[in-house]
């Protein structure tokens, strides 16, 4: 019986067909596969596209921009330390960062509280969702709170309330305008009324500024929602916003079902607010640290140099 030609190759290895053509039709050469980490290029998380307009944006651009899309404008939501960073000038002081949540109603929804609260602190590397600093905006000394999306969504409990608390009385006993940027999903459920608490807290601290007529300045940006714009945010003797951030109480989808009725396109967005009257200004956010440094000297009566109100909207 006749073997098929490649089988007579297998078996006779180099055999009468390895003699006739010099070396057998199939041959596995080995080759190793080797990562050399010097010539990888690492392109993973690079680049991120805007929700907005789609573009596929650069991040190193995108950071350099002050995390702002250079095509359409869309506001990407930053840190605390980043927005501290780009309000203060150098040499500025973090205080208030030791308060730490008790968990007073020992809660737990999906998963227990305090397990909540690690995962936060882990992820962010702070004690809660707000970080108070005190140092200089331009030529003003100011008292400064910034609140962190990514701690639980910003959201209010007993500490945040203290911290901003805290920041009030700095501020009554230095005579220095406040300034609090909201970025917040609204009051903390998993402590109950010890957070709601908190609205009332700080909204009489605020009281007492306005008595001792100390500025208060409200930064609302994307989102600033619940609770929060219930109390604190929307109390500033001005308030101002950055462009297209949500700000309201309740969800869209909640106030549609109760008043059963469509919702105007952009409602809760910054210019819809600005609109009807809800916000002083809309401030792009590379304008923002010279527009509050002019406000303050409006509100203060310091002299200052003019600065440009390029992409300002007011009412």
């Amino acid at each position: 019986m006749r073997l098929p030609l490649i089988r007579l190759a297998r078996y006779n290895g180099q055999g009468t067909l390895g003699k006739r053509a010099g070396m057998s039709w199939f041959k596995r050469e080995d080759h190793e596969i080797v990562n050399d980490s010097r010539k990888t290029v690492r392109t993973e998380g690079l680049w991120i596209r805007c929700p907005d307009c789609g573009k596929i944006l650069f991040k190193a651009e995108l950071e350099a921009n002050l995390q702002v899309c250079p095509h359409c404008g869309h506001h990407f939501r930053i840190d605390a330390r980043t927005r501290i960073e780009n309000l203060l000038e150098p040499g500025y002081e973090l205080v208030d960062l030791g308060l730490r949540s008790t968990d007073p109603l020992n809660f737990t929804d999906l998963k227990p509280y305090k397990k909540r609260l690690a995962e936060a602190q882990r992820k962010t590397g702070l004690n809660d969702a707000i970080i108070n600093a005190v140092g200089q905006l331009g030529p003003h000394n100011v008292v400064l709170s910034v609140m962190e999306y990514s701690f639980i969504g910003g959201s209010m409990g007993a500490v945040v309330g203290e911290t901003i608390a805290r920041a009030v009385d700095r501020a009554l006993e230095t005579r220095r305008p406040l300034i609090i940027v909201a970025a917040s999903g609204g009051a903390r459920m998993m402590e109950g009324i010890a957070s709601l608490m908190q609205l009332a807290k700080v909204s009489a601290g605020l009281a007492r500024m306005d008595d001792a007529k100390i500025p208060y300045i409200s930064v609302m940006t994307d989102p600033t929602t619940g609770g929060v714009t219930a109390s604190f945010a929307m109390l500033g003797d001005l308030n101002i916003a950055e462009p297209n951030a949500l700000i309201g109480f309740a969800g869209p989808r909640v106030i549609e079902q109760t008043i059963r009725q469509k919702l105007p396109e952009g409602f809760q967005r910054s210019e819809f607010l600005l609109e009807h009257g809800f916000l002083d200004a809309i401030v792009h956010r590379k304008d923002m640290k010279q527009y509050l440094a002019q406000a303050l000297t409006w509100m203060t009566d310091q002299p200052q140099e003019t600065v440009s109100e390029s992409d300002i909207q007011t009412a």
